[in-house]
């Protein structure tokens, strides 16, 4: 992972690494630490760790290993994105696999990226993570495409189900819109989009944004 270049912004998007690979945490270290735009809150080495501290300090984009000693990235993702679904989950993963891509994506990550991508690559991703995007690598968007491609037989009609408002809110999410901005739109607070959200997940009975979101564009 070569080095990146260094951008300036007024208001540093806040990250947060989780990854036992001394290695790879020393280079994005390096990369996020060398430009203005962002500011490392902290780096674990365990799921565990982060399970504890990263609540007490939430980052916009926290990156994560799905190959962890003890409780693995996927899982962790899961606990966390449940605590904090404001928070953009990108995975990095050195092992590509159908199984844990879609695992991962239902788990609420909103990215997935290669560590043989180059490092300005991944910088790259979380800027577009922070900016409500869904960051992946070449070989694993292609992936995600073809899933979209392939027949699937009794379309679900949990939709249906849906309030006009219910609705709404899940297009939102669906344009990357955090809970704030859709709050700003639909001239409501917060609290009342996270309650839509939350009746919008156990009608489609899902367990995060990701989920519903795939049902929204399957149908």
């Amino acid at each position: 992972m070569p080095g990146s270049s260094a951008v300036t912004n007024a208001d540093p998007i806040l990250v947060s690494l989780i990854e036992d690979d001394r290695q790879c945490a020393a280079m994005l270290t390096k990369a996020l630490t060398g430009e203005s735009s962002f500011r490392l809150l902290a780096s674990y080495r365990t799921a565990e760790e982060a399970l504890i501290d990263l609540p007490q300090r939430p980052p916009h984009v926290a990156l994560v290993d799905l190959h962890l000693p003890g409780m693995g990235g996927i899982e962790c993702i899961a606990e966390l994105s449940a605590k904090l679904p404001e928070v953009a989950f990108v995975v990095l993963t050195a092992l590509p696999d159908d199984e844990s891509l879609f695992r991962a994506l239902r788990s609420g990550a909103v990215g997935y990226m290669l560590k043989t991508t180059e490092v300005d690559s991944v910088i790259d991703a979380v800027r577009v993570a922070r900016s409500g995007g869904s960051p992946m690598s070449r070989g694993i968007a292609r992936k995600v495409v073809r899933y979209f491609h392939e027949p699937r037989p009794n379309a679900d009609n949990a939709l249906d189900k849906l309030s006009a408002r219910e609705r709404e809110v899940l297009e939102s999410l669906a344009n990357g819109l955090r809970y704030k901005e859709i709050a700003e739109v639909l001239k409501v607070s917060e609290d009342t989009v996270r309650t839509y959200v939350r009746r919008t997940y156990q009608k489609l009975q899902v367990t995060s944004r990701t989920e519903a979101v795939v049902k929204l564009l399957r149908r």
